[in-house]
């Protein structure tokens, strides 16, 4: 079966590219480049695709992830350019109300200025990646079913991971490819100082705010720099005064002679995750349940936080970053449902069920495909049930002080085991992000917010069905149905007046202590911690099994629906998993709908349209001043007889993909990627041709705000100008 999936991938990415569209399907890996290399260069690519492949050479090894976002390294010190928002938590966390960067901007004048990001800020440097797929699925694994499987699976891991982390400086991870039919070993180099360079302010890197997120026409100066630090001998280390800025082998040089309409781009980055393999099941589910319980919880959130912590307090600066998440994920959700509704999203899938099912019957042999699919519906509908279980209970047990000391207490008990028998996230490896994770609390937490935001969802939580809420905690926490928030803040009052977990240092000392210890402590968090562990541990074990079970029979139905790909001539690329992938396509705009027409750039002057000298529409004053004077240096766009702000695509992409570098054919970096349409959010779940279409700040944009706003001409300086398109 597993040199029918070798067999597959090759044939079906061949068929793939000659498939009429009007968009470019497709969050390629690397390896897969080569098979699509006519398509690369009939759209208009100028490199030789097979460089694309190897991560260490021009331009993918200028390539890199932030852990959540993607970025690229944009002069020989270790500058690295990536979008404002995901750079605005090290802002925030900086800030505070009397001196906040989020609407003053921030710029470190020299090298010396330059400040640390938020604690566990890394750099990772894609190095290398090896097929394990035999190592992984080995007869260690074969026949395994439920927790035994899982554990098994996990133990090879760490062993493969461990194995290559013996270079020092680097930190690995094995990624699951096609639902677990095929697992790759990642090598990356982890720079663990990393420092906020430039930043501008709100009223241009987040200009048009919640209101214009996720539509067109946008406005948005979504960039900002930072720069990895390395020890003075070159090699990865922890925040030091002593440290110099890393050297890359490879950099990207910066376009200010931009694109055109219909020119071909290309972003490699670091997209999070997509479901488009996923069975109609899960598709009802998060479209009928998830989605629409996680908003209207979101919503609740955001006008607590909002209630609580007023604007131009230091409790709002704490909570700019989570309230920006909410109203981004709730945005995002709430156009992936109209745009399933909108694109019957179930009746196709259902169809696709069929089709696959009445292939499969005819094409069954000794390898049953029917069986495959059959059988992970049986284990899909159990999943559902026990999600919406496991979505209440985590969000009831959401306090911050209290997900803290659960933390803390399981660490301990983690650390009774060897290392390699620990679950993953309490190694050894792990303990520097559980460090850095207690001191950003230090500027991420309120007191009366997040009691305010517990006693929410607890209320919440208890207002469910009792099939859906667990007894042991509602016992330990000494909740009962019915209660009142009032009530419930008077229940957990207690619990924040008399910890210390408040307190940084008290925090950071429990990170050496025994379970002991904790399980004599008088602190109310920690005791409840540890009154929790038992059936968070049998919970944790369940999903476990679950998951188990889960990895063998997608994995073996994705064999099966990859054949049937492969049979239809269609792409092959895999669902994506946060690793590296490459996106190509054209400027491009369009028409999601009748009478809707988007063009494909916007322009300084639609900054003045949209001002209201209230935010989110309050450009800085200077801004518009210049923008009358027509002031455009030498970036305006002849075409447009102005400087483009940002532009549309028609690349593949999704959430991680953001600051991916956009290049233009000969590998220049021309824009950041770091939105999309509202139409074409669904296509985490599905593509659309006519509906996908992706946001770029452009180069030119950021190059007149640095030179003519914010006077940051010494990164101009650092960095090197293509004039030329």
């Amino acid at each position: 079966m597993k040199q029918t999936i070798a067999a597959v991938l090759t044939l079906a990415a061949g068929l793939a590219i000659t498939a009429p569209t009007s968009a470019k399907e497709g969050m390629w890996t690397p390896q897969q480049l080569p098979d699509i290399a006519r398509d690369l260069r009939k759209t208009g690519l100028k490199l030789k695709p097979s460089t694309l492949t190897d991560l260490t050479a021009f331009p993918m090894g200028a390539v890199i992830s932030l852990g959540g976002c993607s970025a690229s390294f944009v002069s020989p010190q270790g500058l690295i350019v990536t979008n404002h928002h995901c750079a605005r938590g090290s802002v925030q966390f900086n800030s505070t109300a009397d001196n906040n960067y989020l609407e003053t901007g921030f710029l470190a004048e020299t090298l010396a200025g330059e400040v640390p990001a938020t604690p566990g800020s890394r750099v990772y440097v894609t190095r290398a990646l090896k097929d394990v797929t035999a190592d992984v699925l080995s007869a260690q694994t074969t026949g395994l079913n439920g927790l035994q499987r899982y554990e098994a699976i996990e133990t090879i891991k760490k062993q493969l991971i461990k194995d290559c982390e013996s270079d020092p400086g680097h930190r690995c991870q094995v990624s699951a490819f096609y639902g677990g039919a095929t697992y790759t070993l990642i090598k990356r180099l982890e720079i663990q100082d990393v420092r906020l360079v430039y930043a501008p302010a709100d009223s241009i890197g987040k200009y048009g705010g919640d209101i214009d997120n996720w539509q067109w026409p946008r406005h948005t100066g979504d960039f900002a720099f930072y720069r990895a630090y390395v020890a003075p001998d070159g090699a990865p280390a922890a925040f030091s005064e002593d440290n110099v800025p890393y050297e890359p082998e490879h950099v990207l040089s910066v376009s200010a002679g931009g694109l055109e309409d219909g020119d071909f781009v290309m972003a490699a980055g670091y997209p999070g995750s997509t479901q488009r393999y996923r069975r109609l099941a899960e598709v009802e589910h998060a479209f009928g349940w998830d989605y629409p319980t996680w908003i209207a919880l979101a919503d609740k959130r955001i006008a607590t936080i909002e209630k609580v912590a007023p604007k131009g307090s230091d409790a709002r600066v704490k909570y700019e970053s989570l309230l920006a998440g909410l109203n981004n994920y709730s945005k995002n959700r709430k156009g992936q449902i109209d745009g399933a509704q909108r694109g019957g999203l179930a009746k196709r899938r259902a169809a696709q069920e069929s089709a696959f099912n009445a292939w499969a019957q005819e094409n069954s042999g000794s390898a049953d495909y029917l069986g495959a699919a059959r059988a992970l519906d049986t284990l899909i509908a159990v999943e559902v049930a026990e999600d919406k279980k496991a979505f209440w209970d985590s969000y009831a047990q959401s306090g911050q002080l209290l997900r803290t000391a659960s933390m803390l207490y399981r660490l301990a008990k983690e650390r009774e085991k060897p290392d390699a028998e620990r679950d993953a996230g309490y190694q050894d490896r792990d303990l520097p992000f559980i460090t850095q994770s207690l001191q950003s609390i230090e500027r991420r937490y309120d007191d009366s917010v997040d009691q305010a935001l517990w006693a929410l969802l607890l209320e919440q939580y208890l207002a469910q069905p009792e099939a859906l809420r667990n007894p042991y905690f509602e016992k330990a926490i000494g909740l009962t149905p019915g209660m009142s928030q009032d009530a419930i803040k008077a229940e957990i009052a207690t619990l924040y007046a008399n910890t210390q977990l408040k307190d940084l240092e008290s925090r950071l000392s429990w990170t050496e202590a025994p379970a002991s210890a904790f399980e004599r402590s008088d602190d109310p968090f920690i005791a409840l911690a540890v009154a929790l562990y038992p059936s968070n541990k049998t919970a944790r074990d369940a999903a476990k099994t679950r998951a188990g079970d889960l990895q063998r029979q997608r994995g073996a139905y994705m064999e099966a629906f990859l054949a049937w790909k492969a049979s239809r001539g269609e792409a092959v690329y895999p669902d994506a998993n946060s690793t590296l992938r490459v996106t190509y396509g054209t400027v491009l705009g369009g028409s999601p709908k009748d009478g809707l027409i988007y063009e494909p750039f916007t322009r300084l002057e639609g900054i003045v349209a949209k001002d209201t000298g209230l935010a989110p529409f309050n450009a800085p004053e200077n801004l518009l001043t210049k923008i009358g004077e027509k002031a455009y240096g030498d970036y305006a766009l002849k075409s447009l007889g102005t400087v483009p702000v940002n532009f549309l695509t028609d690349l593949d992409s999704t959430g991680g993909n953001s600051g991916s570098p956009t290049f233009n054919r000969h590998g220049h970096l021309v824009g950041l990627l770091f939105d999309g349409t509202i139409e074409s959010v669904n296509g985490d779940w599905d593509f659309d041709a006519r509906t996908t279409r992706t946001i770029h700040v452009d180069t030119r944009y950021m190059l007149w705000v640095m030179e003519t706003i914010d006077n940051a001409q010494r990164l101009i300086d650092e960095m090197t100008i293509v004039r030329k398109r």
